[in-house]
């Protein structure tokens, strides 16, 4: 049980570390300090239960289903796209000194929403989640399948809940015009980058 752990560990970690919008939402919440641990709670519960559907069973439904995925591929395609034009847009605001809308914190309601479209209009989280650690799960039995699992969304944990920690522990070096203006640019070529891979993956 102990190797499965490990490997979930492992193997989740390599799929969530790399950055990615749900990375980004929560580098830019923890930086202002605006639930971080609610938006990283959020994003560790919806891991969970995507990793938990996919090794029990849920992938084979996502891959009989290219319809359901093309749907959320368009969903995504337009929120990463808006998401990453108003990081533009914060970034434009930064570089002539109107930050007054950056100080403005988005009501807990705001937050909740825009990390459940971060997170579940985005393909890769499924084809992440559900797909790749729900068929090597799945190669598993018995208790070494739930260890796997376990392993995976500790991994989610450690990662999403040390990220806020940290964007909130630096936040006031973080939110530096400069800084901020740079950051503002790399989250918004993210979500740019991200959603024309989406758009090429369809075409």
């Amino acid at each position: 049980m102990l190797t499965a752990t490990i490997q979930g560990l492992l193997l989740g970690g390599s799929m969530i570390i790399p950055i990615g919008a749900q990375n980004a939402y929560i580098l830019n919440q923890g930086i202002k300090r605006n639930h971080h641990w609610l938006t990283a709670s959020i994003c560790i519960l919806c891991d969970a239960l995507l990793i938990s559907a996919g090794v029990f069973g849920a992938g084979s439904l996502l891959a009989l289903n290219p319809d359901l995925l093309q749907v959320i591929t368009w969903g995504g395609i337009v929120f990463l796209s808006v998401y990453g034009a108003m990081s533009f847009r914060s970034a434009w605001q930064y570089q002539y000194g109107k930050t007054e809308l950056d100080g403005t914190h988005k009501s807990r309601k705001m937050v909740v929403m825009a990390t459940l479209a971060v997170t579940l209009l985005n393909p890769h989280v499924y084809l992440d989640t559900v797909v790749v650690l729900g068929s090597v799960g799945n190669q598993f039995s018995g208790d070494n399948r739930l260890a796997f699992t376990a392993g995976t969304i500790l991994a989610s944990t450690l990662w999403f809940y040390g990220l806020a920690f940290s964007a909130a522990k630096f936040s006031n070096w973080l939110n530096r015009p400069k800084i901020q203006r740079i950051i503002n640019i790399t989250v918004g070529g993210i979500m740019w980058v991200i959603a024309s891979s989406l758009y090429r993956n369809l075409a």
